[in-house]
């Protein structure tokens, strides 16, 4: 009997530690479905610089579709498609179990804001590994505006020509980047646990709670971390050449300073606030809702 116990407590706490990974999945199919179209605006008017391609998010918007049609707002969701799957699962996935070490196994512990920061923090680091290929991949057919700028023809292709030119570490171009620019996820789940005490002060129901404490520490977070997703981006997005024009983040950070002052850090900020909010207060809502229903299996 007690082996049986030992066993059934094993299993449990088994199931509870994929709970984060399977709720994850279905962030990742929510994101992908409410954000993309801000996402395509924002890194757009990310790599315009100062080419004058674009005056703003809505001439963006309105050019995009006007010469491309409404589905160009969802070029490059293949990757994120199958990518923010893996991502939010990944990254939902291990925040669950940072977490649950933390905790030392037992949930009844309630973890303080450092401990919640920490764990947002672990998370984007690990998600970075499988995040960079698929950013790259995305980012590069986004700027892709016309058959003058045309240099892949879709996912796989592009992922082929960068293992060409690069080798398979070619993928991984705009790692230390990707790397540093979800280390903020520290200030996303740790201002996330903040929002959440503070909203449920007013007795709102959970779900609301965590539809509003997604979308403000959404937004926090982007505050705050903008400028290194614009340089990051504009690395990745620079032509496949040997050697490269700016062979490093710094480099291509003094460059837009130098060309563009301070402004060039945060082009595209405005789509990106209005995606940020009813995106990630969507996708959490939803991670959240799954964790408490699985909880009961």
């Amino acid at each position: 009997m007690r082996n049986y116990k030992i066993e059934q407590k094993q299993e449990k706490e088994s199931i509870g530690r994929l709970r984060g990974f399977i709720a994850g999945v279905a962030s990742g199919v929510t994101k992908l479905t409410v954000g993309h179209p801000f996402d395509t605006i924002k890194v757009r008017l990310q790599n315009s610089g100062l080419d004058g391609r674009f005056s703003g998010p809505l001439h963006c918007l309105k050019t995009t579709i006007q010469k491309e049609g409404f589905r160009a707002l969802y070029k490059g969701a293949s990757p994120p498609l199958v990518g923010w799957v893996f991502m939010d699962s990944l990254m939902l996935g291990s925040l669950h179990n940072y977490r649950l070490l933390l905790q030392r196994n037992d949930p009844t512990i309630k973890l303080n804001l450092f401990q919640h920061a920490l764990a947002g923090a672990g998370a984007g680091w690990t998600v970075s590994i499988i995040a960079t290929p698929i950013e790259q991949i995305k980012t590069r057919l986004q700027v892709q505006y016309d058959q003058s700028t045309k240099v892949y023809s879709g996912p796989i292709d592009c992922a082929r020509k960068l293992i060409r030119n690069n080798g398979i570490p070619g993928l991984w171009i705009g790692f230390i980047g990707t790397l540093a620019f979800r280390s903020w996820f520290c200030v996303l789940w740790g201002s996330y646990e903040v929002y959440s005490r503070w909203l449920r002060r007013y007795n709102m129901n959970e779900m609301m709670v965590n539809f509003l404490a997604g979308g403000l520490s959404a937004n926090t977070f982007w505050c705050v971390s903008f400028p290194v997703d614009s340089v990051k981006n504009r690395f990745m997005t620079q032509p496949d050449v040997k050697p490269l024009h700016f062979p490093n983040l710094r480099s291509i950070a003094r460059h837009m300073y130098q060309t563009e002052g301070i402004n060039g850090f945060y082009r595209g900020f405005l789509p990106c606030i209005l995606r940020s909010f009813p995106t990630n207060a969507s996708a959490i809502l939803v991670f959240e809702t799954t964790m408490r229903f699985l909880k009961d299996f």
